[in-house]
């Protein structure tokens, strides 16, 4: 849910080329063959020929695009390959250089289609009679800084008879920051219907994390989520759901009321309930934005605090 960082380093004549791209969630898989060997996989084998158990391994937040040098005859062309059902924002910038230049001038952004892939910058030699040699860093940030919200009416996001809000508008616990500060913290049993509020493209999935708590280093960028694109651009974001809460796929359309998945209770929180926000890109920064919902009874007054 949060911006994504990648460094990348080349030293020109040497052989270090460093990557480093968060790994999503894992799960290891266990079985046993016909001989009696216990075997163990990343992925399920074809025809087991006992159970299959799933061992989860705690994992980071997938990375949301990629950084690609490609040597192009004394060049090097930097590519950011977006890996989201949805666009994102990049900004590519020297972290160290010696002797380089880059085409643009760096820092530069780029915005990046669906999964798709974007030239960001050319970099060269700034004196070709010697060596260069420099690290890179990208950030990357879902959603289009061009984004235009249209005034909609969003649906609740719960299927359940009664709701209550537990942190709303700038609520002091977690919505003193951009991202949040209009976000709304439904109470939620686990396992409560997630719905769509507003008809969509899902962007983005996280649901392989299974573990809460209140240590914000270690759980506060592992909280399962769907995220929804809309036609304007916004994007809404419904996180805390439980382990493989997550019940549609990057890339699927859904209407608006349809089920996307399960509450929980993963990531940064004090307990049980479903996190939603609408939130834009405003040039590499995350913000959330006011908006209407409307419930069963009517028109919801969301408060702050």
């Amino acid at each position: 849910m949060r911006c994504a960082r990648h460094h990348l380093a080349w030293i020109v004549g040497g052989t270090a080329l460093l990557m480093a791209f968060g790994a999503g969630a894992a799960k290891i898989y266990r079985w046993t063959d016909r001989s009696g060997i216990t075997h163990y996989g990343d992925h399920v084998p074809n025809a087991p020929s006992s159970p299959v158990s799933t061992i989860p391994v705690e994992g980071e937040p997938s990375a949301i695009a990629q950084l690609r040098i490609e040597n192009d005859g004394g060049r090097f062309l930097a590519f950011a390959d977006n890996r989201l059902s949805g666009p994102v924002q990049v900004q590519l910038g020297f972290s160290r250089s010696d002797n380089v230049v880059g085409q643009p001038v760096l820092p530069a952004r780029a915005t990046v289609a669906a999964r798709s892939s974007a030239l960001v910058a050319v970099l060269s030699s700034a004196d070709p009679d010697r060596g260069f040699d420099f690290e890179l860093q990208m950030d990357s940030l879902p959603g289009d800084p061009g984004a235009r919200p249209r005034d909609v009416d969003y649906l609740l996001p719960l299927q359940q008879a009664q709701f209550r809000i537990d942190q709303g508008y700038g609520g002091h616990f977690s919505h003193r920051d951009e991202q949040n500060r209009y976000a709304v913290d439904f109470a939620a049993d686990i396992g409560t219907p997630v719905l769509a509020a507003r008809e969509g493209v899902v962007m983005q999935v996280e649901s392989d994390f299974d573990k809460a708590g209140l240590n914000l280093e270690r759980y506060g960028g592992r909280a399962n989520f769907v995220r929804i694109l809309h036609d304007d651009g916004t994007m809404s974001l419904y996180a805390h759901l439980k382990s493989e809460g997550a019940l549609v796929r990057v890339g699927q359309r859904v209407r608006a009321g349809q089920q996307i998945g399960l509450s929980g209770n993963t990531g940064f929180t004090t307990g049980p309930h479903l996190h939603f926000a609408v939130q834009v890109n405003r040039g590499m920064k995350l913000e959330s934005i006011p908006f209407r919902m409307v419930g069963p009874q009517g028109p919801l007054r969301i408060s702050g605090g």
